[in-house]
């Protein structure tokens, strides 16, 4: 199916995940709303600030958004972020609700603000993770947001059936983007780590996905992707090439 035409919506939309899929989207021929705190670092037709924990900051951005894009055809649900990678005795209240505020309701609130200007035929995209389908050690409120995600795509695909709105969610590994060094707050030796003696999958494979998905004939609605690296079979199991 052709996207040539169409528009979207992308949170989180400065670099990573988001990034790549603005600009595969544009090629597509998508014009696309992306928004982001870094306002300045976004790359779409229609760059916007956005704080999706943020209730004001989310009606703007999607008031403007649909009404440069003359509505939307596309929400790529993107925004998240972890803190930390410590067992759950050593969590703080801050961290825990500057995480769930951003993967759930920054989720939540974009979906409902968005919907009511979703055209017939639309699609939205949730970013998973392999966090939301199997728990590892060291992440419980990541894990836990992650897990929240898939089960609103579920419920979200029960109230909307019937719609031709389709709706998938896309659960990622390793994937080597500022998602590790946001987690370890800056520390750059331990978020290189992560991705050491490994192949990670990159920005642009996962963006591969979600144009995969968005392409397909309008009435398959592919439900759920997951994308890891070949080295990897789980959140917490990975097999890294000997260092020298």
């Amino acid at each position: 199916m052709s996207l040539a035409g169409k528009t979207a919506i992308v949170t989180g939309a400065s670099s990573g995940i988001g990034a790549a899929t603005v600009r595969k989207l544009r090629q597509a021929g998508v014009r696309v709303a992306g928004g982001a705190r870094r306002v300045e670092q976004v790359e779409a037709d229609l760059a916007l600030p956005l704080d999706v924990t943020d209730e004001a900051s989310s009606r703007a951005f999607v008031d403007a958004a649909v009404e440069q894009l003359g509505g939307v055809d596309i929400l790529f649900n993107n925004a998240g972020l972890a803190l930390g990678r410590a067992p759950f005795v050593e969590s703080s209240e801050d961290d825990e609700a500057r995480v769930l505020h951003t993967n759930v309701d920054g989720v939540l609130r974009i979906t409902r603000l968005v919907l009511p200007h979703l055209h017939d035929g639309g699609h939205i995209v949730f970013m998973g993770s392999v966090a939301g389908r199997q728990a590892y050690p060291g992440g419980a409120s990541y894990i836990a947001s992650k897990f929240a995600v898939r089960g609103f795509s579920y419920a979200l695909r029960e109230d909307l059936l019937g719609r031709p709105i389709r709706i998938t969610t896309v659960d990622a590994g390793l994937v080597e983007t500022e998602f590790s060094l946001v987690r370890f707050r800056g520390d750059r030796a331990a978020a290189d780590a992560v991705y050491e003696g490994v192949d990670p999958i990159t920005p642009d494979e996962v963006a591969d996905c979600v144009l995969f998905a968005l392409t397909r004939p309008p009435h398959v609605n592919l439900d759920e992707i997951v994308i890891k690296a070949l080295a990897q079979s789980s959140g917490a199991r990975v097999v890294r090439r000997p260092t020298a």
